[in-house]
């Protein structure tokens, strides 16, 4: 009786032990990026995964300071379509599935934004066309 207990201890442990999944069939990753969030300074429960307006008072959402810190220390990727898909390492857009592109706008001595002389209201981390009139934005440099 022994000797069929310990047998069948040991057949157990055995398929459970090879049983388990290998790291080599594990899914590799792929870099997708999160989005950034935004905040209102007025109502900090006001979050959004985009720059926009707050909903109760209607001022300008901005990034929380662990976005603003996490890019200005680290070198990070965005979409060139979507400026707000961030990533600390180089992958696809969640957004459109387009690659994401170094992002040289931090610096040490100012942060370039790129505006539309129409519509200065209208900014943008990287060059592209203004979204209400189809200019080319033009490049600006903000102080820290």
């Amino acid at each position: 009786m022994k000797k069929l207990l310990v047998l069948m201890l040991l057949v157990a442990s055995t398929s459970i032990t090879f049983a388990q999944k290998s790291k080599a069939n594990l899914p590799e990753y792929k870099g997708t990026a999160t989005l950034a969030n935004y905040s209102c300074p007025m109502h900090p429960n006001v979050v959004s995964d985009a720059a926009g307006k707050c909903p109760k008072c209607g001022m300008d959402l901005t990034l929380s300071k662990k976005e603003q810190m996490k890019r200005e220390g680290v070198k990070l990727y965005s979409c060139p379509m979507h400026p707000e898909v961030v990533s600390s390492r180089a992958g696809t857009c969640a957004k459109c599935s387009s690659k994401l592109v170094v992002n040289r706008t931090s610096s040490k001595h100012g942060e370039t934004v790129y505006t539309c002389s129409m519509h200065p209201d209208e900014t943008s981390a990287t060059p592209g066309k203004c979204h209400v009139c189809g200019m080319d934005m033009t490049a600006k440099t903000k102080k820290q």
